[in-house]
């Protein structure tokens, strides 16, 4: 049976790519700072799928965290899914410098770090898959948010570019706003966000492992958030700005 190692497993996208693998027979290591969270979740999914789940708590915003999962990534992985993530509360530069390099810590540099351990043996075994997930903000100005998740599109690209085996993926996923904890974690006050921009976790996982599957290096699930990125970059960038910064905020 494959191993797919998904970070921020407790709950959204995290939770909904649990699902999804165990669904595939995938036996999984659940990683996340909630160890409780963890236990209750493992036991769901093994009563659920009959699959192996292994539960790692730790906190990839510290060496510790960070060195700990990097070590279990190193002694092999099949999948490999960095999901976990945040949005700090208030604006730039509002925010603390200690807070902003605590977001820039888990969204690059632990994707950077735990897709470079996983690729040696994904390599030697000449198969494996890494999904990074990112964000349709990637392609828009919405401070170090979206800059942090424009940093991983592109790193993704390049890593795929770079590693040049159609037989080990990787791929950014762009979800746009889906019904998550993020936001409510994040402070954002999401009364001005249309209804039919909101997506299911669920379905953004279906159809970001279907363009793995495909070999897409990037992924924006749903075509109305596919056009969405397509017409922002076909207008204005002032524009493009002061959209940005009136939804979600």
């Amino acid at each position: 049976m494959p191993t797919a190692l998904i970070t921020g497993a407790t709950a959204g996208l995290g939770a909904a790519f649990a699902r999804r693998l165990a669904g595939e027979s995938c036996s999984l290591v659940l990683v996340a700072r909630d160890e409780a969270r963890l236990a209750e979740i493992a036991g769901q999914l093994k009563l659920r799928y009959g699959v192996s789940v292994e539960v790692l708590p730790a906190d990839l915003t510290t060496e510790e965290g960070l060195a700990a999962v990097e070590s279990r990534v190193r002694e092999g992985v099949d999948v490999l899914v960095n999901n976990a993530g945040f949005g700090n509360r208030g604006h730039f530069p509002e925010v603390p410098a200690a807070d902003e390099v605590r977001m820039l810590r888990l969204h690059c540099e632990a994707v950077l770090r735990l897709t470079l351990a996983a690729l040696p043996g994904m390599r030697k075994r000449d198969r494996g898959a890494i999904v990074n997930v990112a964000s349709v903000a990637a392609f828009f100005t919405r401070g170090t948010y979206s800059a942090s998740k424009a940093w991983v599109v592109n790193f993704s690209e390049s890593a795929a570019n770079e590693v040049g085996n159609p037989r080990i993926k990787i791929m950014a996923l762009c979800p746009g706003f889906v019904r998550t904890e993020f936001h409510q974690r994040a402070g954002m006050d999401t009364a001005g966000i249309p209804g039919f921009l909101w997506l299911k976790a669920d379905d953004v996982v279906r159809e970001g492992l279907r363009d793995l599957a495909l070999g897409k290096r990037v992924s924006v699930p749903d075509l109305r958030y596919k056009v969405i990125v397509a017409v922002g970059r076909l207008v204005p960038r002032g524009l493009q700005r002061y959209v940005s910064s009136r939804i979600g905020r």
